[in-house]
Formats: C-alpha cells, structure tokens, sequence
C-alpha cells in the first residue's frame, strides 16, 4: 500500500483517500473497532477512539509522518510478529514498553563489548539466547522466556518467593526436557551479565566528601574527622549507588532500533512552528547556534536531570529520606521520551535525612561523565548506521520543584529575594498576621502598553510601571557575584567571600 499520502497536504485529495484507506485497515485489524489506537499528532497514540473520531482526527490534526510501518494496527514486520494480536503483560491500554518482541539478539550483540573480559560468560549467555525453552518449541528461548517471567516480576512487585512458586509451577507445566529455571536464584545468575554495573561508594555522614579519587583509602573524614565507618569497619555509616551512564549510552546506541529512534528529533519531527518537542524551543536553536560543533551532529545527546526525595518506606514515623536521580532523554520521540524504558537512574542517594545543598557532593561521579560526554566525547557503535562515531552529551535542563531547584542551583529560594530570576529586585510584601512572604509585581512581566498594568481595583490599589530587567549574562554574573558569600558545602559548612575571583575572558 502506497504511504506517500502521510507527508501529502491535508486539504488534498489524496491525503483524503489515504486517511480513508488507513482507517479501513486499522479498523479490520482491531480487536475491537470501537477502541482503535489514533496516530493523530494530537493523540499520539496514546488514546483509543471509534472509527468516525479516528478519520476525524486524522484530518483535523494530520498523522504522524514517521509512522509508515503501521505495527500498532495489525500490520506484521520483522519475522510475522503480530503487535496489535500479541499478548501485552500489561494492564493499561497502551504502552510501548510491552508491545515490543523479545529483541534477544539484539541484548545479545549490546553486551558482547560489556563481556569482552568474561568469554565465558557471554558464551554462556549466547547460548541461552539460542537455546529452545524445550523440544520443538519456536515462540520463546531460554533466555527470552526468562526475560519475560522477570519483567513480570520487577512490574507487579512480587517477592522473591513468589516467583519461585511461579517458576516451579510452570517448569512442572511444561514437557520434562524443558530449561526453565526452578528457582529465582538461578534466574538471577543467567540474567546477571546483562544488567549494567553500579559503584557502591562511601560518604561521609554529614555530607561533606565521597571516599572516591584521593580519599578512597581514609577512615574518617579528613573535614569533620567523623569515621566512614560504624561500629564495625566493615559497615558503612554511609553509602551512595551510582550508575555509570557512559557504558549505558553506548549499549542504547548498539541497539538497531534505539539508535534510530536517538535522531527522531534530527530526521522524522515536524518542522511547522508548532511546540511538541525540545526540539522545537528557542533554547535548542540556540546551542545548534552558538556550539555549531555539537549541533551539527544529530546523534549527540541532550539530557534533562530529574531529582526529588521520597520515602520508600512509606511510613511518616520512620525518618529516611531517599534521592534519584533520573536522566531523560530529550532526542527520543516524545511517545518514548517520558517511558521508563528510557528514564536512566544515574544515582541513589539513601539515608537518614535529605542531602539539601550538599547534593553537589552526591553529583560529582555524574557531574565528571557529563564533563567528558561534553568536553571529548567517547567513541560508540551506531546500530543503526553501522559505524562508529564520537558521541557527546549536554545537560539541557532540569526537572524539579522549587526547593529541589534550590537544593541544585545553589540559590536560596527562602526569604525576601526567593526568585531567582527576580533577584534582588524581588516583589514581596509581609503579611502582618500570618506572617508571611508574599510576591506580587507580576505585571512588569506584561507588554508596556497592556491594559491589567492600569488596573488598579483589581489588583493592589496601584498602576504598574515597573519594567523586567535584562538577566545576567556569565561574565555580568561573575562582577555581580564578587563580594558576594558562598555557601561551603558540607558538615563543617561555612560562608567564603567571593573577593578573590577572577574573571577570564
């Protein structure tokens, strides 16, 4: 079926027939034709509609141009894998995380570089990867059967215990010359060469360094002069988990359909003035300007960092207070941006109470990857394009609350001068009785001419005259910073005067 149409203008005749013959399609295919996935821009594919709202939809809002496979409406690809008449494992309606096959060879061919040190180890991997779950079946292999299993497991939070029962029970189910594991155990060990390593590194309890680099062999801090240690030296009185991103960046990319979907941004988006991607915002056109070196390569990285506390636990009376940190993935389509597949966990900050600003301590192992993702690169394997290249990475944004932002950015976000943006031309009024900061003066923000800043009644009693100004650029932050106090961060925290600095370049 010809699928020039989907590029093809809305108004034209041919997008007309085209949008006509995919709903035909697509409604054939359905389980159900009251409930069909919608590709409209709007949608995303992430809604279900009957057939009337699927054409309206598709006319009123266009369909998305990269979707000429149409795999999510019964269209096979790719050795006759049914997607939309496979089983899902999941509850929810949609969700790409379970709609993929199995992609074994693919896990197989990503951790061979991992596993150049342990050959064994990857033949014996290999071999599960080709090996029949039993005697003349086709559907699984050891290794996928025992990936699926597993995936259930990690998806619905069952015990260790309960999967063992589960896998006993259906290992008695199949025929007797069947693989399948008995014990989650055993399941543990086959699938332990493929997960990525993590570093288990000490801190210091009152936050002030990480036993890494110079101090990895000292028992006390060399600030505080508190041990690392507990009762017991080899008990830890602190430990964060970190979870290089470098080897993880390369195994997405030695991912034949990861590496494609890296460039969506740069090759399939929609380039029409409408913001429905990263992509799309002025801030992404200025770095492809002003680092032309780094923009000009679609398959480099633009990175969100993510972070909050929480109490897994769940219980208010117990104190504890844990941080991820997540990275997202700005390149990826948006339907995929937000998944979880691609949320990365890059550190696990547990213990007794929250870090607020010593996070900084924290972030140092993520902070030195990105500084050599940015600064050099490292060379990866494209997939997709069969080669290698030099892949670098920026950290484009962050994705927080405000006493999060505070905690990363280093700035007080309490008192008087709480914004900011704002500074110290911030707009706040006391409250008498409640004592209280409140900020107002949020017309300055509104074009000089604009009809509220006259409003008197319905604001504050007064006209608005005040105007926005400029924000600083690095060098008028600098000559703005000295004399200023900073924060030393840590448990022997202090204020430093910022005199000293100099300014270069």
């Amino acid at each position: 079926m010809d699928r020039k149409w989907i590029s093809a203008n809305r108004l034209s005749k041919e997008y007309e027939i085209g949008v006509k013959e995919f709903v035909e399609f697509a409604v054939k295919n359905a389980k159900d034709p009251n409930r069909v996935v919608c590709p409209c821009l709007k949608c995303c594919f992430g809604k279900r509609v009957r057939e009337d709202e699927l054409e309206g939809h598709l006319v009123c809002n266009g369909i998305d141009q990269s979707y000429t496979c149409w795999i999510r409406h019964g269209e096979k690809k790719k050795g006759n894998i049914n997607f939309e008449n496979s089983s899902t494992y999941a509850s929810t309606d949609f969700d790409t995380d379970t709609y993929e096959p199995d992609r074994v060879d693919e896990i197989a061919k990503a951790v061979e570089e991992d596993l150049r040190d342990c050959p064994k180890m990857f033949e014996s991997l290999l071999s599960d990867a080709e090996k029949e779950l039993y005697n003349g079946c086709t559907k699984f292999t050891r290794l996928s059967a025992i990936l699926k299993l597993y995936n259930l497991k990690a998806s619905n939070g069952w015990s260790d215990k309960s999967f063992t029962e589960l896998l006993t029970l259906i290992k008695d189910m199949l025929p007797d010359d069947n693989e399948l594991p008995s014990r989650t155990y055993e399941a543990k060990r086959i699938l332990c060469s493929i997960g990525m390593s993590y570093e288990r590194i000490h801190a210091c309890p009152n936050d002030c360094i990480l036993f890494r680099n110079e101090y990895e062999l000292l028992k006390a801090c060399p600030k505080c002069n508190v041990s690392r240690y507990k009762k017991k030296e080899s008990t830890p009185a602190k430990v964060v988990w970190y979870f290089p991103i470098i080897p993880r960046f390369r195994r997405m990319y030695r991912s034949e359909e990861d590496s494609k979907h890296l460039t969506w941004h740069a090759d399939e988006r929609i380039r029409d003035g409408m913001f429905r991607h990263p992509a799309d915002s002025p801030q992404w056109a200025k770095i492809d300007h002003e680092y032309p070196e780094f923009g000009i390569e679609s398959r480099n990285l633009r990175l969100a960092l993510s972070t909050d506390g929480m109490n897994p636990h769940g219980l208010q009376s117990i104190s504890h207070s844990t941080w991820p940190v997540i990275l997202v993935i700005y390149n990826l389509p948006p339907w995929l941006c937000m998944k979880r597949k691609f949320m990365m966990l890059s550190l696990l900050i547990s213990g007794p109470k929250q870090p607020g600003n010593d996070i900084d301590v924290y972030l140092t192992p993520l902070i030195e990857d990105l500084k050599i993702l940015w600064e050099t690169g490292v060379e990866v394997y494209d997939g997709y394009r069969k080669k290698c290249f030099n892949l670098r990475a920026m950290l484009f944004g962050t994705i927080n609350d405000f006493p999060a932002y505070g905690n990363l950015s280093g700035y007080s976000i309490k008192g008087q001068c709480a914004c900011p943006i704002c500074e110290e031309s911030t707009n706040w009024m006391r409250l008498k009785h409640c004592k209280k900061n409140v900020f107002l003066g949020h017309r300055r923000f509104l074009p000089y001419s604009h009809q509220y800043r006259g409003w008197r009644n319905a604001f504050n009693g007064k006209s608005e005259e005040g105007r926005v100004e400029a924000n600083h650029d690095g060098i008028g932050f600098m000559k703005w910073f000295q004399g200023h106090r900073c924060y030393v961060f840590g448990g022997n925290s202090k204020m430093m005067s910022m005199d000293g600095l100099t300014l270069e370049g």
